[in-house]
C-alpha cells in the first residue's frame, strides 16, 4: 500500500509534467519540467519551478529552477522533482544539470520520473548525483508519461 509520502511524491512530480508542458517542443531537445520543494517547516512546498528553454538560451528545466530559487530558500535540504534524469553532459557546451545541481550546494534529494534515453548523449546524470552525496529517487509511477512528454513533437 502507498504511503502519504508516495502519494505527494507523485503530487510534485505531476506538477513538474504540467511544467514540462509549458515547453515549446523543439527536435533537438527534451521537454522536462522541475519543481523543488522545501520538506521543512508546517509541510512539503514549492519554492521554485523551472522548465526547458524557459530562460533564453538552450537552458534546461532544473538549471532554470535552479536559477528561478529566490534567496531565502538557500538552505541544504531542499528536494527536487525532475521529470527526465538530469544531465551529465550537454552538448552546447553548457553546465551538465547534474554538476549545477552539486554546486548549488542546497539540494539533498532528487526524484526523477524516467532516465534520460540516450537520444542524443550517454546520461549517467543519476549517478553523478550519488557519487557527489546527492540521493536519488526513482519515482516510477510516472515514467510512461514523463518520457511521452520529454519527446513531445518529435
Amino acid at each position: 500500500m502507498a504511503s502519504a509520502e508516495d502519494h505527494a511524491h507523485v503530487r510534485f512530480l505531476r506538477l513538474a509534467l504540467k511544467e514540462a508542458a509549458k515547453c515549446t517542443p523543439v527536435p533537438t531537445a527534451f521537454c522536462v519540467g522541475c519543481v523543488i520543494v522545501d520538506p521543512a517547516g508546517t509541510g512539503p512546498h514549492i519554492v521554485a519551478t523551472g522548465y526547458s528553454r524557459e530562460l533564453p538560451g538552450n537552458t534546461h528545466a532544473e538549471a532554470n529552477a535552479l536559477a528561478n530559487l529566490p534567496k531565502h530558500a538557500g538552505h541544504y535540504g531542499l528536494d527536487m522533482y525532475t521529470t527526465l534524469e538530469p544531465c551529465s553532459v550537454r552538448t552546447s557546451g553548457l553546465q551538465p544539470c547534474a554538476e549545477g545541481i552539486v554546486q548549488s550546494g542546497k539540494v539533498k534529494r532528487v526524484f526523477v520520473g524516467v532516465g534520460e534515453p540516450d537520444d542524443f548523449v550517454n546520461c549517467e546524470g543519476a549517478k553523478y548525483l550519488q557519487e557527489h552525496g546527492v540521493e536519488v529517487i526513482w519515482v516510477k509511477d510516472l515514467e510512461r508519461e514523463c518520457l511521452m512528454e520529454a519527446r513531445r513533437g518529435r
